[in-house]
């Protein structure tokens, strides 16, 4: 995938009039503590809460009648799952959703709210997965990859054209990372607008499938995740995410559950915002001074949604 900015433009275009350009908002405190000019792109202003709802609306648009009137499948922690929901409802598409058991309480409300069937099954998104693949084969439905799909991916990407519109002069972007759909779309955007601009991914230590898939140069599954954030909590990532990464990303950073919660509070605290956990996984790598770019670089994070699950950030501190 080599796509150009007017291939970004032409996917926007498709999700109108369904999908809000985010803003974009300097952070003051952040910028004084860390010596960037920090600005927070913040998808958690964005329909459902996430910018999850952008994939599915480019890939609507690519289904047959017939796999319309079939109806399409997901697996999802629960963001995804209200991206194709509500993206299924507009396009007037039967849909229906496996979940991990334990996939926050709020997201699975929010899930049916939009229309779709909630099937639960399993503890993490690969198991949940396991049995939308079985559920493919068993009614006919059209499979909807949460991460691992080509026009998904550039729905996603749109994240990184509006960045590049609300700023050009950007110099470097901190994207979390999960099963690699957002950093994929984000990385080719603004890699299309300006090569020389430099990508960091940010994973929990618990969950660091794409960092070691790139230093092993190959795919790696997890043999177990040590995660309970369920944006980040994925033990093998995508085929094309992993290609696009090796070719985009110039580097992976992790950190522990608790210092991505913590960066939770902190944004709650100084910047008036609720992430959720994978959301403040950049500002978390900022705070932690895991970005190592030259001081006074213009630095964007991508804040991906607000679909917190509050009971995580009992006993938490802030600093």
């Amino acid at each position: 995938m080599q796509p150009t900015i007017a291939d970004f433009v032409a996917a926007r275009a498709r999700m109108e009039p369904h999908v809000r350009h985010t803003p974009l908002l300097p952070s003051r405190v952040l910028s004084e503590r860390t010596g960037f000019e920090v600005r927070l792109k913040a998808e958690l202003f964005q329909r459902t809460g996430s910018y999850k709802i952008r994939g599915p609306l480019n890939k609507f648009t690519f289904l047959s009648a017939e796999q319309k009137r079939r109806g399409v499948i997901c697996s999802s922690a629960g963001n995804h799952a209200q991206g194709v929901a509500l993206a299924a409802q507009i396009h007037g598409i039967r849909a229906v959703v496996a979940m991990a058991e334990n996939a926050t309480p709020s997201k699975i409300e929010a899930t049916k709210a939009y229309g779709a069937e909630v099937v639960l099954h399993g503890g993490i998104w690969d198991e949940a997965n396991e049995k939308a693949l079985e559920l493919v084969a068993s009614e006919g439905l059209t499979y909807i990859h949460p991460f691992d799909d080509e026009q998904l991916i550039m729905g996603q990407g749109t994240v990184g054209l509006e960045i590049a519109q609300d700023w050009p002069e950007v110099d470097v972007a901190v994207v979390p990372i999960g099963g690699g759909g957002l950093i994929s779309g984000v990385s080719m955007a603004l890699k299309a607008h300006n090569p020389a601009i430099r990508i960091i991914g940010v994973e929990s230590s618990g969950a660091p499938a794409m960092q070691r898939s790139v230093a092993a140069g190959e795919l790696v599954t997890l043999d177990a995740v040590d995660c309970v954030i369920d944006g980040l909590r994925v033990k093998r990532c995508g085929t094309r995410n992993f290609d696009i990464v090796r070719q985009c990303v110039h580097e992976i950073v992790t950190l522990p559950d608790e210092q991505i919660f913590e960066a939770v509070v902190w944004l709650m605290h100084y910047s008036k915002l609720v992430p959720e956990g994978a959301a403040a996984a950049p500002v978390a790598a900022l705070l932690q001074e895991l970005i190592n770019v030259p001081k006074g670089s213009r630095v964007v994070c991508v804040l991906s949604g607000g679909n917190v699950n509050l009971e995580q950030l009992k006993g938490l501190r802030w600093n």
